[in-house]
């Protein structure tokens, strides 16, 4: 999915000296963004003061929306670099089109991994016809230094791993998980996972001490080391854990995210991530020139449009604001 803001600004991202080193439980507020006229994200990395969990480095939750009589999902040909894009669906269908001749349906806990490496583009729309719901969530993955500019690739796995456990049923997005690995290409230690607790659940997920942690959630009512986590909201938990504990109210469904503390420092504009300035300049040149990022075939309608860069330099920071 493509940042749609009009007004996009540089994000400063990376480097391990504001890791939290143990753990902690500060809540995150999710800010709304909207995409296109009639949906709305909730938008939970890059947030107010805390920037990536592990290389994870956005994260948008949406929905569950009623599209029955609305168009649904419509993100035109838009241009990434420098990271992987991760599609994951509670409800509804993503049709997905890259400039590598990828076309794909993507289904409800199926993953859709796109990695841009040095340049890819594209389109993600709602099929038509299509499914009343539609909720899900998009994320982005930074690429380090050793990787960024691989060749892009898509990747679609219908079968993923599980771990269980009385009133738990974990779904491997990515990396590792109590024993169970996912397909899913990685380029940094990391781990994405798809939670769904039972009403009563009270189990313990295992962890690993050197990553830290996030746990989003997508529905119902659920308690991450007992504090509450409503739906669209999101849990940072530090590092130097090695069980987590989660208790259920109700069904519900949480995203657990983690990762070895991303080292590198990084500027994150529009749809890419870069090391410099310049790097982000000549990425808008070639989009707005149509080079280098390739064509997105069969999508009914123009690409976007990169937004006007700041007039403030672009710098890579630290990981916080």
């Amino acid at each position: 999915m493509s940042n749609l803001d009009r007004e996009a600004v540089p994000a400063v991202c990376g480097g391990r000296g504001f890791v939290v080193a143990e753990p902690v439980r500060e809540l995150l507020s999710p800010r709304r963004v909207k995409l296109g006229e009639s949906s709305e994200v909730r938008r939970l990395l890059p947030n107010l003061g805390r920037r990536m969990v592990g290389a994870w480095c956005f994260v948008d939750h949406y929905g569950p929306d009623d599209i029955a009589e609305e168009p649904g999902m419509q993100v035109p040909p838009h241009p990434h670099m420098g990271l992987q894009t991760v599609s994951w669906l509670h409800q509804g269908e993503v049709l997905h089109r890259d400039s590598t001749g990828s076309l794909q349906t993507i289904r409800p806990r199926e993953l859709g991994l796109m990695t841009s490496g040095r340049a890819i583009s594209h389109s993600e729309e709602s099929p038509r016809p299509h499914a009343r719901f539609l909720h899900g969530a998009q994320l982005w993955v930074a690429l380090p230094d050793s990787h960024r500019h691989t060749e892009p690739h898509f990747e679609h796995h219908a079968e993923l791993p599980r771990v269980t456990a009385p009133g738990l049923k974990a779904t491997l997005i990515l990396g590792s998980l109590d024993g169970a690995t996912s397909p899913g290409t990685t380029y940094t230690p990391i781990v994405g996972a798809d939670l769904t607790l039972a009403a009563g659940a009270d189990v313990r997920l295992p962890l690993e001490p050197d990553f830290e942690y996030a746990v989003l959630s997508m529905s119902g009512e659920a308690h991450v080391d007992g504090v509450p986590v409503l739906p669209g909201s999101m849990l940072y938990l530090g590092c130097g854990r090695t069980e987590l504990p989660l208790r259920a109210a109700s069904d519900a469904g949480l995203m657990l995210l983690g990762g070895e503390p991303f080292e590198e420092e990084l500027i994150m504009f529009w749809n890419w991530i870069g090391r410099s300035q310049e790097e982000i300049v000549q990425a808008r040149r070639d989009w707005m020139e149509g080079s280098r990022f390739g064509e997105v075939k069969g999508y009914e309608g123009a690409p976007l449009p990169a937004p006007e860069l700041p007039t403030t330099p672009l710098k890579p920071r630290g990981r916080l604001r």
